[in-house]
């Protein structure tokens, strides 16, 4: 049996009770069953037939949930903790706020807006409006916040999801953010350790790699970590990033082609996190269906090595049936032995128990009710919260041309030109940008044309004075937000020869307002004015519209390098 005292340290704090329920229960569990308690799958729907499958077939520990509608998350979570023979943790991306699980919910965040108000407390707030949303719909796990820092513009699936590139800041982000949703009993799981922010690549495509030294690691993420891992984090998700400096320390004389991903490294898990960072609560993979994970090393033997190696809950699958037969099949030949099954599966019950779950179970407040859960999700309190942040985060980056603020009557007829990505992202994306602004700007009286490519080669296309002569003001709107299976994010522009292209900006004002990716001067370097608005909700376009017409003042400190370390790009 695993050493229960470690369940009454930090960050579990369990008594006596709490201890004697998780020995209890692991006494009664199976193999099979404990197993099960390993697995933390994926929820896209309440369809009963698939969970029941999952709480009675493969007696599963937990469940992510992906953005349904308020009463579809109720009923999911309800039906998840009837049928399940043991509480479940159930799980959701609650990185900006309680719409990471709940179509109406309120997005806070992203981070790098709660970076640009320069202010933790919103990261505070974040953290709350996640745990109070989160916890009504029956969530109680938040995979956030996300402590990576921005070391690397060129990084393809951070970007907003990253408080910044302030080693500090995104310190006391996330210290923020977990002591605020934990004070309320939503467990925090602090990501992506060791770190992403410093690769240009992305894991879910490649094993990516956090190349800082370890004295450079030690600075900045290790600060993050040890910061959040002393407030209480009580979980930590593992990234499939590599760390060599650390690994090549802890493992001397390690050849480069064994230097596996953290998931896949337990001297990363072990020496660097447990002992190091001092770390005793609960870890989880990232998920196992990415790329990062799956190129090292043949399936069938990662599945049951990331256990092996210090993992405790092994998030995805990619095929159900057979990942369980892989960690089965580990379980038996030994990869994991007793020992290291139980600790796993003692810390896994050791969360449920530090959530209070079995005693909710037991006297039926582990269930909601969807009509009272509503009068929380996307209530006045918490849309004050986000229409306070868009107002704080709104950063006028340039304005070399003192274009700003603008005026009906000099700049009446309104030229959008949309930069969008082509399909929805975990910041946003796909949706009629050129639209939505439009119409905010027809409100106001302008007289607004949406950009529209022409046919045609050299010597027949429209005459430059042409536009010129039509236009007082072109506006660049973009909403490119990052993706997975992505390797970029940079601007395409249209044909014929970059039809869209910012040429008419040095005769005609123009502006670039970006409600997503904030780097995208290194592709217009000479736009004068440009804004960074970082996500487009209803908040933020009016805090844009607000400032652009001079009735709100821009407060906005950008917490990154938006000129892409570019000389140009600040003409």
């Amino acid at each position: 049996m695993s050493n229960m005292e470690l369940l009454k340290k930090k960050p579990f704090f369990l008594n006596d009770m709490q201890v004697e329920w998780v020995k209890n229960t692991m006494n009664q569990l199976t193999t099979k069953e404990k197993i099960g308690q390993l697995f933390c799958l994926i929820a896209y729907s309440s369809d009963h037939g698939y969970l029941s499958n999952l709480a009675h077939n493969y007696q599963i520990g937990g469940i992510m949930g992906r953005r349904m509608p308020l009463e579809e998350v109720c009923d999911m979570t309800n039906f998840l903790q009837k049928e399940s023979k043991i509480p479940m943790l159930i799980a959701a991306n609650f990185e900006a706020g309680g719409d990471g699980l709940i179509e109406e919910g309120t997005n806070i965040g992203p981070n790098m807006q709660i970076g640009a108000t320069g202010n933790p407390d919103f990261a505070s707030k974040q953290g709350y409006v996640c745990a109070k949303e989160g916890l009504a719909v029956g969530a109680n796990w938040a995979f956030a916040p996300v402590i990576d820092i921005d070391k690397n513009f060129r990084n393809p699936i951070m970007a907003t999801r990253l408080f910044g590139s302030d080693d500090k800041l995104v310190k006391d982000c996330g210290v923020a953010y977990t002591k605020s949703a934990q004070e309320l009993g939503m467990a925090v799981s602090i990501k992506h350790f060791p770190g992403d922010g410093v690769d240009e690549r992305d894991q879910h495509l490649v094993t990516s790699s956090n190349d800082l030294s370890c004295e450079e690691w030690d600075a900045t993420f290790g600060e993050a970590y040890k910061a959040s891992i002393d407030a209480g984090a009580l979980t930590v998700m593992i990234g499939h990033i590599m760390q060599p400096a650390y690994t090549k320390k802890l493992c001397p004389g390690i050849k480069d082609e064994d230097i596996m991903p953290a998931t896949l490294a337990p001297e990363l898990i072990n020496g660097l996190l447990r002992d190091q960072l001092d770390f005793n609560g609960l870890i989880v993979t990232d998920a196992t269906t990415m790329a990062g994970f799956a190129i090292p090393m043949p399936r069938s033997k990662a599945v049951p090595y990331t256990i092996a190696a210090g993992c405790d809950v092994f998030l995805f699958t990619k095929n159900l049936e057979e990942d369980f037969a892989y960690m089965t099949a580990g379980v038996e030949d030994g990869t994991i032995t007793p020992g290291r099954l139980d600790e796993a599966v003692m810390r896994i019950l050791g969360l449920k128990a530090a959530l209070k779950l079995p005693e909710k179970k037991m006297d039926g407040n582990i269930y909601v009710n969807a009509e009272e859960a509503r009068l929380i999700v996307g209530c006045e309190e918490h849309r004050k919260i986000e229409l306070a942040c868009a107002d704080q985060a709104v950063t006028l980056i340039k304005n070399t041309q003192n274009l700003l603020p603008l005026s009906v009557e000099e700049h009446k007829r309104v030229l959008i030109y949309p930069i969008i990505s082509g399909e929805s992202a975990f910041g946003g994306g796909g949706e009629d940008v050129a639209g939505i602004v439009k119409e905010a700007l027809e409100k106001e009286g302008f007289i607004v044309t949406i950009f529209a490519s022409e046919q045609g080669y050299e010597g027949m296309l429209q005459r430059y004075q042409d536009m010129t002569d039509k236009y007082d003001l072109m506006i660049y709107v973009g909403n490119m937000a990052t993706k997975s299976n992505q390797t970029t994010v940079r601007i395409e522009w249209a044909q014929p020869m970059g039809a869209d292209c910012p040429i008419y900006q040095s005769v005609i004002p123009t502006i670039f307002i970006s409600f997503a990716n904030p780097y995208h001067l290194l592709d217009v370097p000479r736009i004068r004015t440009y804004i960074n608005a970082y996500k487009l909700k209803e908040a933020n376009i009016n805090a844009v519209i607000d400032k652009l017409l001079g009735r709100s003042q821009f407060k906005g400190v950008t917490p990154v390098d938006p000129f892409c370390g570019r000389w140009d790009a600040k003409l």
